[in-house]
């Protein structure tokens, strides 16, 4: 089907960029599900040469890549889109150069139907996305974490969600029922509630895999994707994210650095920031809840996706190890 965009929608781009023609010139991806589809849109006449429209439909019968196609799942779905664009909306402008996102441009709703217009992070110099890492670019995506968690920390989570990620308990009943492995479904609620009861919060991105990091030529990093940004201790962010761009010895082998990497990056924002926030507290606090915030994704993800290449040996000894000591 092709990329389109009906005349009010294209209205919102124009008069949000000052343009004076627009072009579909490209269809960048599909939304989850068939929700919908990310295009970037040429422009004449206006400041800037192109945007990114994320343009959020659902579809009348959704078609889930695993399977999942329940009214918890669409629920979930249609209210991240909401908090994107509640994201975008009111809190995106305190992002700087630290946790760089794109500049919000527009916001448009028509029944179930959402157009969210942004800054094109390619033409903005982030035209690059990586599947593999250098040390340098995961050292700059554990910087620009430790920055957005700095800038919001004692944050409350006002028309976001109340707990930030998508696989949290609280949304994941189906897949927690589906789940046969005994003692981690019997462990999910406590390892849930040391998580959410964490006495340092800050907003977390909530679905920080490397596929939403963009990278300039020299390094430096931007993220999209902000469905999911809510409530929450940084290192839920900080156990994703290394798991979605290091395989288990990579892991293992780099844990200890990686953590160390991150809290000096913490502690770095934090001072640049004049935060009132003792960063040895939140270190000693956090340092604790990353086993625990990994073997929560851990649960996640064996209830969802059995076979899933992330499950490996290592996160089932660390999901065990935390287990016999809850």
């Amino acid at each position: 089907m092709p990329a389109t965009l009906d005349p009010d929608f294209k209205a919102a781009v124009l008069n949000a960029t000052g343009a004076d023609h627009l072009r579909i010139e490209s269809r960048l991806q599909d939304l989850w599900s068939g929700y919908g589809q990310i295009l970037r849109i040429g422009l004449d006449g206006g400041a800037d040469p192109s945007v990114i429209a994320k343009h959020v439909r659902p579809p009348t019968q959704a078609v889930h890549p695993r399977g999942w196609h329940t009214s918890a799942s669409h629920q979930r779905k249609a209210r991240s889109y909401e908090v994107e664009a509640q994201f975008y909306r009111s809190w995106s402008e305190r992002c700087r150069n630290g946790c760089r996102v794109p500049h919000f441009l527009a916001y448009e709703k028509r029944d179930e139907e959402i157009l969210l217009v942004l800054e094109d992070l390619d033409a903005a110099g982030f035209p690059l996305r990586k599947q593999r890492v250098t040390p340098a670019q995961l050292d700059a995506c554990l910087g620009w974490l430790a920055s957005l968690h700095a800038t919001f920390m004692g944050e409350t989570p006002d028309g976001l969600w109340e707990i930030g990620t998508y696989w949290h308990l609280d949304t994941r009943s189906d897949e927690l029922a589906a789940l046969d492995d005994l003692p981690l479904k019997q462990a999910a609620p406590t390892i849930d509630r040391l998580l959410n009861e964490a006495r340092f919060k800050t907003l977390v991105h909530g679905d920080a895999k490397l596929a939403n990091f963009c990278f300039s030529e020299d390094d430096r990093v931007a993220a999209v994707d902000f469905q999911y940004v809510g409530g929450g201790c940084g290192v839920k962010d900080l156990a994703y994210f290394i798991g979605s761009c290091l395989d288990e010895n990579e892991c293992e082998a780099q844990e200890a650095a990686l953590l160390d990497a991150y809290f000096l990056h913490l502690r770095r924002s934090l001072s640049e920031q004049g935060s009132t926030f003792d960063a040895k507290d939140i270190e000693t606090e956090w340092r604790r809840l990353f086993p625990i915030a990994w073997t929560d994704f851990h649960r996640f993800l064996k209830g969802w996706s059995p076979g899933h290449w992330k499950i490996n040996s290592y996160s089932e000894r660390l999901a065990r190890k935390v287990i016999a000591s809850l």
